[in-house]
């Protein structure tokens, strides 16, 4: 694959699935008069696509915004009906899911490769770039090896391109049960904070594993176990 920064992305239509209806969307529709990170990947439902591709591009969609992004789009050889499901079960509502099905597109960034061998014919190589009204500003392209390399097209490289000092968001875990009082209070110390976070059901088995302890909430930031509430409270002021 090329790098093609300095030219247009191809002028191609998306028939993407809007409420139950098809929707012709148009490159100039998605690119004009913007400034866009699109990242391409094999297919949706895939391991990597779904597990870390696009999460993270979602996770990150704040900082990428922040930073002078209108939008994040992204693109698979994969139909309407397809891409429409994969964003409902993707959850990623910051993220524009581009149907390539006949592959124009990914052909017209000569992105387009031979997946015969998994049955899955022709497919998009993984890429990510920054495009500015139309014009490739900035491409990260795996390297040309076999399987499906997943280094550079991310979102932090993204987001490290567009701002070198810019710092992910911290990654916070709670562990919760209902009506806990404390758990709530944690939350809203959270949302105070502006920090997202992921809830999981706390049982018995879970607490003991995760933190040796018994009472909810049980709260984790960066991989670092933190504490309660209370412990929260502390560590959030001195961050």
């Amino acid at each position: 694959m090329k790098n093609l920064e300095g030219q247009r992305v191809p002028s191609v239509n998306f028939r993407t699935r809007v409420d139950g209806q098809w929707k012709d969307v148009s490159t100039a529709d998605v690119f004009a008069g913007k400034r866009v990170v699109v990242f391409a990947l094999p297919g949706a439902f895939t391991p990597t696509c779904s597990s870390s591709h696009v999460p993270r591009y979602q996770e990150l969609s704040g900082a990428l915004r922040a930073r002078g992004v209108d939008d994040i789009v992204c693109v698979s050889v994969n139909d309407g009906f397809v891409m429409a499901e994969w964003a409902i079960d993707q959850r990623a509502s910051d993220v524009r899911f581009l149907p390539d099905g006949n592959g124009d597109f990914t052909r017209g960034m000569g992105a387009l490769v031979d997946k015969r061998d998994l049955g899955f014919g022709d497919r998009s190589w993984r890429y990510s770039m920054l495009v500015e009204d139309g014009v490739v500003k900035k491409m990260f392209i795996e390297e040309e090896r076999p399987g499906d390399p997943f280094d550079v097209s991310d979102a932090d490289t993204m987001l490290r391109y567009l701002d070198p000092a810019a710092r992910p968001p911290r990654d916070v875990l709670l562990f919760t049960k209902p009506g806990c009082s404390h758990c709530a209070r944690a939350k809203r110390l959270l949302a105070e904070k502006g920090w997202a976070y992921d809830e999981v059901p706390a049982t018995p088995r879970r607490l003991r594993a995760a933190s040796g302890k018994a009472t909810t909430p049980q709260i984790f930031v960066d991989g670092a176990y933190v504490g309660g509430a209370d412990e929260l409270e502390v560590f959030l002021s001195k961050a």
